[in-house]
């Protein structure tokens, strides 16, 4: 959700990895603590406000375009967080990784309703299936996006059907390697007289093919929110 077509960020080297910070507890990931958190009303302020509006939280919010994320963590063992790769088909973000998500409709009375209804149309999550626990700082993407991540706990007994028109596969990640910033990449561009700069998290997925996973922008920038939203005491 954070960049036009023609610009390939893997091709940009990483300035830094944050191996200096502390990783998650592994007490924290654990969907009770997670819950109890919003519950608790944790306020953090958010490290990454948006694509080009790192430091400013106020900068372009008149136009954007409201616009809300479910970040779906699946409660298994060890639990995962749920993401989807854009159709090629779509005129904006083709082929990205991200969450499930997208504009609100006039319809949608709600950021929460409008994540819902999203993950159903795009890989048909049942809100059945879906326990809301809160909802984190928005974030601005560079395509004009006011982006709320609504977080929620996902049963791993789901069904999921894909929108090919929208989705063409879904995948999870161990949310510990999320949250570990060791696996957090720092980069940066100058873009039409603006510095941009951005998160990665790529994602090496065992299976028949290894496969790498490309996590980065505007969804890479939530997640480290999530992380400081885990770590604030």
């Amino acid at each position: 959700m954070s960049q036009p077509n023609t610009f390939d960020p893997t091709l940009h080297p990483a300035l830094g990895v944050d191996t200096h910070l502390p990783v998650v507890p592994q007490e924290r990931l654990r969907i009770e603590y997670i819950y109890q958190r919003f519950k608790d009303g944790a306020q953090v302020e958010p490290e990454v406000f948006g694509d080009y509006a790192r430091l400013d939280a106020n900068a372009h919010l008149d136009n954007a375009v409201k616009a809300s994320v479910l970040v779906a963590i699946v409660d298994r063992a060890q639990p995962t967080v749920l993401f989807t790769v854009r159709s090629p088909q779509l005129k904006k973000h083709s082929g990205q990784i991200s969450f499930a998500g997208g504009r609100l409709d006039e319809s949608d009375p709600s950021d929460v309703h409008a994540a819902l209804r999203e993950a159903q149309e795009e890989i048909g999550l049942r809100a059945s299936d879906v326990r809301v626990m809160g909802e984190m700082n928005k974030y601005l993407t560079g395509t004009g996006y006011l982006v709320t991540p609504v977080v929620a706990w996902v049963d791993p007994r789901m069904q999921l059907t894909l929108n090919p028109h929208e989705v063409t596969e879904i995948f999870e990640v161990p949310l510990r390697f999320l949250m570990n910033p060791s696996n957090h990449r720092r980069h940066s561009r100058d873009f039409e007289g603006k510095r941009r700069e951005w998160f990665s998290m790529p994602y090496i997925q065992e299976g028949q093919e290894r496969q790498e996973r490309f996590i980065w922008g505007a969804t890479a920038g939530i997640l480290r929110n999530f992380y400081h939203f885990l770590m604030h005491e």
